[in-house]
């Protein structure tokens, strides 16, 4: 036990003071922090921060743009409509040279028509602004012209009410949909992420101890099944750090934002009353999908013995989990969908298709348990079937780049 505590600290320590890791997890907490206060960035460089915006109008018809700044007073707007005594030709000039950003044309009598002039098509905040304010004075004036009450003119453009009804009993109303999916979203990337990375990195790491014959001297002073599993757990315990720092500053991020979870993407998104089981069932299947692949990369990882033929043989599980990534998200908006419950029961896919059932779906408890019984079961078979490969493959060497070494590997570690 001695001897795999030993291997379990070099592996944790060895990859957590390299440049790589500690660069990767310094960007995401900076890109936390950055998202969450975005919009105060944006704002500090755009300048705007609610001041007012003079924009020049040519009215053709010399009667709208009073009543068009009143309407844009009535939505909060920062826009201030200043008439123009320029041509049109004059402004376009003024435009080109860079002296104003935009200019408003208001033309027809009958029916309100305008034109919004800039350099660059990228000014669409304040032209939505304009035309939804232009979209309002027309209403107005049409009712006004059919001679329509503010009573009946509100009838006719209220919303139609209709409320979802799920007759399943496994689904969820739509407002409790929505509170989960973008948790569910993330965390499924998360999960996917830490799928690829955390097994990459542990055949990475035992392809090079073989190229830099380091694995000889290990493998003489403790067994290779020891030195598997250490490394499994070593990596293991340096990635769920990992995540709990960058769910720590993801947390920090939000309170330094000043928001409640309730504003802005928060709002779509519906962080803000998930249940405690959503994040549970993440943690669990981010573990079972971190054992699950893990075993099966240190496999592959020992039958090379330089690190740039771990891409090549590494292939079949990148493609497992990229299929498992596409039913996931494909999922996400129809979960009853058959294909994804059957997937929801395939050990490879369950890590990222079972948690997307039970954060979107209200399941009966048997069948998240009876995925995660057969995921653990897999995780025995190939832990019991890698150790036998790792045996042998952790003493090959020479060119390696197909799965029928696999072969090879068992019977040098049966000859071991």
């Amino acid at each position: 036990m001695y001897s795999f505590w030993i291997i379990f600290k070099q592996a944790f320590k060895t990859k957590a003071m390299t440049k790589s890791f500690m660069i990767t997890t310094l960007v995401v907490v900076a890109s936390f922090f950055l998202l969450a206060n975005l919009p105060s960035i944006i704002e500090s460089f755009d300048g705007d921060d609610g001041s007012q915006q003079t924009l020049q109008v040519v009215d053709e018809t010399g009667q709208y743009t009073e009543a068009l700044q009143a309407q844009l007073d009535q939505q909060d707007s920062a826009i201030q409509l200043e008439a123009s005594e320029l041509s049109e030709e004059q402004l376009r000039v003024d435009v080109e040279a860079g002296e104003m950003d935009a200019f408003l044309i208001i033309e027809g009598a009958d029916e309100i028509t305008a034109r919004y002039v800039a350099e660059s098509a990228t000014e669409s905040a304040q032209a939505a602004e304009l035309e939804n304010a232009l979209q309002s004075l027309q209403t107005a004036r049409v009712a006004e012209q059919l001679e329509l009450e503010e009573t009946e003119l509100a009838q006719l453009f209220a919303p139609v009410e209709m409320e979802r009804e799920a007759l399943a009993e496994s689904s969820k109303s739509q407002e409790e949909l929505s509170q989960a999916r973008g948790l569910v979203y993330i965390l499924i990337m998360v999960i996917y992420i830490a799928v690829i990375y955390y097994p990459n990195m542990i055949a990475m790491e035992v392809a090079n101890e073989k190229s830099s014959r380091v694995m000889e001297i290990l493998i003489s002073s403790v067994s290779p099944v020891k030195h598997m599993f250490a490394k499994i757990a070593g990596i293991g315990s340096l990635g769920i750090l990992q995540m709990m720092i960058f769910a720590l500053a993801g947390y920090l991020a939000i309170q330094s934002s000043g928001s409640d979870l309730t504003e802005g993407v928060f709002s779509v998104m519906g962080f803000s009353e998930v249940k405690f089981s959503t994040f549970f069932y993440a943690i669990l299947f981010f573990l079972l999908g971190y054992f699950l692949y893990v075993v099966l990369a240190a496999l592959l990882g020992s039958l090379v013995s330089r690190t740039e033929d771990v891409q090549q043989l590494m292939l079949p599980m990148m493609i497992l989990i990229i299929i498992a990534s596409f039913i996931a998200f494909s999922g996400i908006s129809m979960p009853e969908a058959g294909y994804v419950t059957v997937a929801s029961y395939i050990p490879f896919f369950a890590p990222l298709v079972m948690f997307l059932r039970v954060g979107l779906l209200d399941i009966p408890l048997w069948e998240p348990l009876l995925s995660i019984a057969i995921m653990l079961l897999t995780i025995g078979i190939l832990g019991w079937f890698g150790a036998r490969v790792y045996r042998g493959g952790v003493l090959m060497y020479g060119s390696s780049q197909s799965l029928k070494d696999i072969r090879r590997a068992i019977k040098l570690g049966n000859e071991k």
